[in-house]
């Protein structure tokens, strides 16, 4: 079965998070879960699916988290806690857009990290055609600062 394409509001906000990345050089995309995910230092850190965004957070922070709006657990059950997701209500603002970033990047060196598992032969077949998924060399934070992406323009 042929991998459907990503819409238009998911590669949005793809760019969005490549954008708010582009001044580290240790982000590495791929996909996961059925998302595009950014690793960072190895270690997932956020993600896309759909409109939504995957954001993972401290377990011990897990309540706090769970008691926002727009945010949802990514397994109720509590096996994988720590993983959020956050609808677009939740992160439509600069400030709420910086705030799931900030907290996922201020916890990324205590996350641990997962080991790769080798893919399955024909696997690559399978899989969905995303945007280029590339390790990125560092650019100018204030480069990066300057570019606005579109998801903010009703705050600016």
């Amino acid at each position: 079965m042929p991998a459907r394409p990503l819409s238009d509001e998911t590669l949005h906000l793809i760019d969005a998070l490549r954008t708010a990345l582009a001044q580290r050089s240790d982000v590495d995309e791929r996909t996961m879960f059925g998302c595009y995910c950014f690793f960072v230092d190895g270690k997932l850190c956020m993600g896309v699916k759909g409109e939504e965004l995957l954001v993972r957070l401290p377990a011990d922070r897990h309540g706090e988290f769970q008691e926002m709006q727009n945010t949802r657990e990514l397994s109720p059950g509590g096996g994988m806690q720590g993983y959020f997701w956050v609808e677009p209500n939740g992160y439509a603002t600069r400030a709420q857009w910086h705030f799931w970033l900030d907290e996922a990047l201020a916890y990324n060196p205590q996350a641990k990290a997962s080991p790769r598992k080798a893919k399955a032969p024909g696997a690559a077949a399978a899989a969905p055609k995303l945007p280029a998924a590339t390790k990125r060399p560092a650019t100018s934070t204030a480069k990066a600062a300057q570019k606005k992406h579109s998801i903010f323009e009703a705050d600016d």
